[in-house]
C-alpha cells in the first residue's frame, strides 16, 4: 500500500483486474448509505486526493487513467481561457446512465480536478453535465486563480 507521499505510476492499473458490478454496488449503493446527503462531496473530494497520489503529467495521462479505471473514455474538447472542456463517452458510461439507481460523475469531476491543476499548475474545480439522451458527460475545468 502507498504512504501518503507515495506517488503511483499510472501503469499500476494494468495489473488490477475487476468487473465492475462490485465497484458500482459500493459506489453508488453503500457509500450513499454511509456518506448520506454529504455523498457528492465526498466524492469529489475523493476523486482529489486519489488523482494526487499518481504521477500524472499531461492530459494524455488523465485520459489513461480514466480509460483503466473504467470511467470511460475522456476527450479533450476545447480550451478558453478559464476553462477547459472534456467529453466522457463509453459503453461503460452508457450503462450507468441507463442504470434503475441514480449515477453521478462526481468522483470523475474531482480527479480531473486535481489532475489539470497539477498539469497546469493553477488552482481549478471542475463540473458535470450529464446528457442522457447523448449518453455522454461534460466535464468542465474552471480556472479559479
Amino acid at each position: 500500500m502507498a504512504t501518503n507521499d507515495e506517488r503511483l505510476s499510472f501503469k499500476l492499473l494494468e495489473s488490477l483486474h475487476t468487473t465492475g458490478a462490485g465497484y458500482d454496488i459500493l459506489r453508488y449503493i453503500s457509500l450513499p448509505d454511509l456518506f448520506g446527503s454529504e455523498t457528492n462531496t465526498l466524492l469529489y473530494y475523493t476523486g482529489k486526493n486519489l488523482a494526487r497520489k499518481f504521477d500524472i503529467d499531461s492530459v494524455e495521462d488523465v485520459s489513461d487513467i480514466f480509460e483503466k479505471l473504467g470511467w470511460g473514455r475522456l476527450d479533450f474538447v476545447k480550451e478558453k481561457r478559464r476553462y477547459l472542456e472534456f467529453e466522457l463517452m463509453s459503453d461503460a458510461v452508457v450503462h450507468r446512465l441507463n442504470a434503475p439507481i441514480e449515477t453521478e460523475f462526481r468522483l470523475e469531476a474531482g480527479f480531473l480536478a486535481a489532475a489539470i491543476q497539477a498539469i497546469k499548475e493553477q488552482e481549478c474545480e471542475c463540473t458535470e453535465e450529464i446528457n442522457k439522451k447523448l449518453h455522454q458527460v461534460i466535464l468542465t475545468v474552471v480556472f479559479t486563480s
